[in-house]
């Protein structure tokens, strides 16, 4: 009985543990400075909350992407890694202050915005660059009245080398939390 009962507890946490630490790298990879701004170099993202909020989302289809269909461990980790994530946007919210009324329909609009987006992305990423293209630009940089076609184009080229980087990495590692993306383009103005 005790068992049962700490393996489904230390095995739980172990999950928890893999979970958190994907969701980790995500964040790192998503605030990498080189996509951020309009100095030269910079794939033009807004440096605003949004744009933050849409560099996560983005990272995550990427992981999700590579989980989906890999069996019931990689699905399990994909469930984990999504109520992390919605764990992290309450945590967020209430350190910008936002009271308790106001949480959960925020985290609400939080969540299906980035179903909206995993969904955008996993439709466009199977078809051209255009329609990855027109993905990152009602999204990503859905918020620049004019995006820089060369910024939508490098943005495209880094999530198609960005998927297939966690397509050759082996699956364990990746289960465990350790995955690794493709770096930024060096976009040149």
């Amino acid at each position: 009985m005790f068992d049962r009962l700490f393996g489904r507890l230390f095995g739980r946490s172990r999950e928890s543990q893999a979970a958190a630490d994907l969701y980790a790298r995500i964040l790192a990879q998503a605030r990498r400075p080189e996509f951020y701004g309009d100095a030269e170099g910079a794939l033009g993202v807004p440096d605003t909350l949004d744009g933050r909020f849409d560099m996560v989302a983005l990272h995550l289809f990427l992981v999700m992407h590579r989980l989906k269909g890999q069996g019931e461990a990689a699905d399990a980790r994909s469930r984990r890694l999504f109520e992390v994530v919605t764990n992290d946007f309450e945590r967020s919210l209430r350190e910008l202050g936002v009271g308790d009324q106001g949480i959960a329909r925020r985290v609400t609009a939080m969540v299906g915005g980035v179903k909206g987006r995993l969904t955008a992305y996993d439709a466009a990423i199977a078809l051209d660059d255009r329609a990855l293209e027109v993905a990152l630009d009602n999204n990503l940089y859905g918020t620049v009245p004019e995006p820089d076609p060369r910024h939508l184009a490098a943005m495209a080229a880094y999530v198609r080398r960005s998927a297939a980087a966690l397509a050759a990495q082996p699956l364990e590692p990746l289960l465990a939390g350790d995955v690794d993306f493709a770096d930024p383009p060096a976009q040149k103005e």
